[in-house]
């Protein structure tokens, strides 16, 4: 059955006339399921009840409930949502059904939901658990916004990433279809500054991201050596690092937009000062920020031993050589924080995405 969450203002307005309805009954339908958030048609009570009942019978919101929460003892959250396997596109015949993992991290006035957009990657960054999976489907509007509006917490949530499982750059229309829906007038009405997607690199949709959206963009960097970066992301044959960064050269960063990197630090491997002035050079000309994160191991026992046997053999940076790069940057003009982990003891750690049940299928 069709879901309606995801659908634009004009979509909502096509399916409101052909149960009847004006055609005023689009904006209604809209306030309905993204600002009152109701997950039942009947819930619409300025609605006729013929057309409720024939919305009932051809339509489905789209709402599903988490399967799983775990929490963490720094009170981060870990959600399991089911979804519908696709063989390649989201447009594909429906298959057997996939998992993805959502991530509500509160943090003092700030409630962020890190969400994915694809159930595995192809991107197979060798630090990342999630590339484990391999690619399994890319997920769809209704996919992507459910993990959104059915977390428990939903209604507290001040901020949305896009770094979850798989890569947004990937999946670039269906994730430009939701940051529509989260940032449109007749939609959510949020503030894209309120938003950041993230990004290996991968330039096609980077570009298109870049021309469609304002919000904050993340790119995953972690070596500024080409050949040492491919080592561990293989999307550096692919899409060169080089060619991202003189892309996002093209843009305005200046303002109220924000741009990122993202450093997972591995220790002896990227967190010299020969990676750090590699660094300086690189971003040279950028108004951006790096953010440091410091290497999460996958855990080496149990069920987890198999994914920890296919991910990259290092160690943590040590606490001195990330103050050093930190320093060093912030010294050369380029701001560059330690970024606190969250959510390390439930799997919920930057790379380290990823779920039994899916393993399981």
């Amino acid at each position: 059955m069709e879901r309606l969450l995801g659908k634009t203002l004009d979509e909502l307005t096509d399916i409101a006339l052909s149960v009847g309805l004006p055609r005023f009954a689009g904006k209604q339908l809209a306030e309905w399921i993204y600002l009152k958030r109701a997950t039942s048609f009947m819930q619409m009570t300025n609605l006729s009840g013929k057309a409720r009942q024939l919305l009932t019978d051809r339509y489905d919101i789209g709402r599903t409930q988490p399967k799983t929460e775990v929490v963490s003892t720094d009170g981060t959250k870990k959600y399991l949502f089911a979804v519908k396997g696709k063989s390649k596109k989201a447009t594909d015949t429906e298959g057997p059904t996939a998992f993805v993992e959502t991530v509500y991290i509160p943090d003092g006035d700030r409630a962020t939901a890190c969400v994915s957009t694809q159930a595995g990657c192809k991107m197979g960054c060798r630090f990342c658990m999630t590339g484990t999976l391999g690619f399994i489907c890319h997920l769809t509007p209704a996919d992507i916004l459910n993990q959104i509006f059915s977390l428990p917490d939903s209604e507290n949530l001040t901020n949305i990433v896009f770094m979850g499982e798989g890569e947004p750059c990937d999946n670039i229309d269906t994730v430009l279809r939701v940051l529509e829906v989260m940032t449109a007038p007749w939609g959510c009405a949020w503030s894209p500054r309120r938003i950041t997607v993230s990004s290996v690199g991968v330039l096609p949709g980077l570009k298109k991201l870049l021309d469609s959206s304002e919000c904050h963009i993340a790119i995953s960097l972690h070596n500024p050596f080409a050949v040492e970066r491919q080592a561990i992301m293989p999307i550096e044959i692919a899409y060169h690092l080089r060619d991202v960064v003189a892309l996002l050269k093209q843009y305005d960063f200046s303002h109220q937009r924000r741009l990122s990197f993202e450093y997972i630090c591995f220790g002896g491997v990227n967190d010299t000062l020969r990676h750090a002035t590699a660094l300086r050079r690189l971003l040279s000309g950028l108004d951006c920020r790096v953010n440091l994160i410091r290497y999460h191991q996958a855990p080496a026992n149990g069920d987890n031993t198999e994914l920890a046997n296919r991910l990259l053999d290092a160690k943590p940076s040590s606490e001195e050589q990330m103050v050093m790069i930190r320093d060093y940057l912030t010294q050369n003009g380029i701001t560059t924080t330690i970024r606190k982990s969250r959510g390390e003891d439930i799997l919920a750690a930057c790379g380290m995405l990823v779920n039994d049940s899916q393993n399981r299928q």
